[in-house]
Parts: structure tokens; C-alpha cells; sequence
């Protein structure tokens, strides 16, 4: 479905055209939906992705940070930074598995990026030109790691301010 709507996208001569001429600063996106990426270097912008983390840690290996599965558990494994060493191998599986399926879902992008920029490259190449990466991350609630310097850290940016509770809401205990 994504695949579909970006190749339509990128064959659209009127849109793009548009875009070219608008001399756009840079792209905002969220890099899942990697379209965005081929469009900024198409138009040779710069881009910034808005992002909470990518399947398989593309994020990761995109931008060239340490992410080692012995240490850092990796997502809906609900293992902790204290793992075992039966946990440490699970989590090498998972991490393994995960580089696998992303191959398959992320590799169409290959040949269309090939096809529309008329250049040699893959979608881990393109999304490692990002200027900026805007995580949504907050070690308060994710377990730290490693990030690099293009890396900021904005978590907690999509919650609201926090409401007073009213009195009427507050029952005292019954014990």
C-alpha cells in the first residue's frame, strides 16, 4: 500500500514539478514512509525526520549508532537492561528476525529509488543523509543508549500539559 502511493507520488511529472519549482527549504517526515527521503534528494533539500524509532532499528544502522542486542533490549521483548544470558540470546534472535523482514518489506524501495533518482542506492543510504533526527525518546521512559550527534532528543513533545484534579475527584481511603 505505502509502496503504491509512492510510486504514484514520484511519477506524478505535474506534482513534482510543482515541488521543484517551489524551492522548498527541506522535508519534515517521518521516515517509515520512506517516499519522503527519495523527494528530498530528488530536490536536493535537506530533511529532518520526526520519529519515535523505525522496525529492524533502521534508525539505528542509518545512522551509524551502537546498538548492541546484548545490552539493549529490543522492542516488545519485554526484557529489561538486566538481561540473562538466555534473554541476550533471545534478543539476538529478535533482532536478527527483524533485520530479515525488514529486507523484505523495505527492499521494493530499492529498485524505485534506483529507478527515480537514475543512481545506485539504498533506502539505509538515503535515510542516513537526514540533517536532523527528532526522536521521541525520553530516558525517563525508554532505557538508555546510545545516540549521535545529529540525534535530539524530544520526547514527551505529543502529551499534554498535565490538569489539576479536581476535589470531587479525590475520595479518601477507606481502610
Amino acid at each position: 500500500m505505502f509502496f503504491d502511493s509512492c510510486k504514484r507520488l514520484l511519477s506524478n511529472k505535474e506534482l513534482m514539478k510543482y515541488l521543484e519549482e517551489s524551492m522548498f527549504d527541506g522535508v519534515l517526515m517521518d521516515p517509515f514512509f520512506p517516499c519522503g527521503q527519495i523527494v528530498a534528494e530528488h530536490l536536493s533539500i535537506p530533511s529532518v525526520y520526526l520519529v519515535r524509532g523505525l522496525p529492524c532499528s533502521l534508525d539505528f544502522h542509518a545512522t551509524l549508532c551502537p546498538n548492541p542486542p546484548s545490552y539493549i533490549p529490543r522492542f516488545f521483548t519485554h526484557y529489561t537492561d538486566r538481561m540473562g544470558f538466555f534473554q541476550r540470546l533471545g534478543n539476538l534472535l529478535v533482532s536478527l528476525s527483524s533485520t530479515l523482514t525488514c529486507s523484505f518489506l523495505y527492499s521494493p524501495y530499492d529498485h524505485l529509488i534506483k529507478e527515480f533518482l537514475q543512481q545506485e542506492a539504498t533506502l539505509l543510504e538515503l535515510l542516513s543523509h537526514a540533517s536532523i533526527w527528532l526522536m521521541k525518546y525520553d530516558f525517563v521512559f525508554e532505557y538508555p543508549r546510545p545516540v549521535m550527534p545529529n540525534m535530539v532528543l524530544i520526547g514527551g513533545i505529543t502529551c499534554t500539559q498535565e490538569k489539576q484534579i479536581s476535589k470531587s475527584r479525590i475520595r479518601p481511603s477507606r481502610r
